[in-house]
């Protein structure tokens, strides 16, 4: 295999061990919503909650309507939804997540594999080479 070959494939490498992290992260955002979704229920309309305004800040406020939710569909576009559409739309993308890292986990499989067998390879012909220079070197002592 020539240099530039393996630096391609190192580089693929890199980018599904990255969409993997990324799917795992999306995935874990969608179970993370679809559990908040359960605490929606008609005995907890107009208590009083934490809005977050960012990762660190929340604002009070009161919740008004336990049956509808804004999702966030990606790219800042959010749609309404009843919370059991919201519940069907992130068990769907949970889902998705998942099938896409089936995909690529036996890709990273088989990379690992194959790397594993050129690093084999290479031991053993480091081996050989080894002890071809210690034959050389018995040899040229006794002569």
């Amino acid at each position: 295999m020539e240099w530039g070959g393996g630096w391609i494939e190192k580089k693929e490498t890199e980018m599904f061990a990255g969409s993997l992290q990324s799917l795992k992260a999306a995935q874990q955002k969608f179970v993370e919503s679809q559990q908040n979704l359960e605490t929606l229920v008609p005995n907890n309309e107009g208590k009083e909650i934490l809005v977050p305004l960012t990762s660190s800040m929340y604002v009070p406020g009161h919740l008004s309507d336990v049956k509808c939710v804004m999702v966030d569909i990606g790219t800042g576009y959010y749609v309404e939804k009843t919370t059991d559409e919201a519940k069907a739309y992130f068990k769907r993308k949970v889902e998705f997540c998942t099938q896409q890292m089936e995909k690529i986990q036996p890709l990273l499989q088989d990379r690992a594999t194959k790397k594993q067998a050129v690093i084999d390879v290479m031991r053993d012909k480091m081996i050989q080479m080894q002890m071809m220079q210690m034959q050389q070197a018995g040899q040229a002592s006794r002569a």
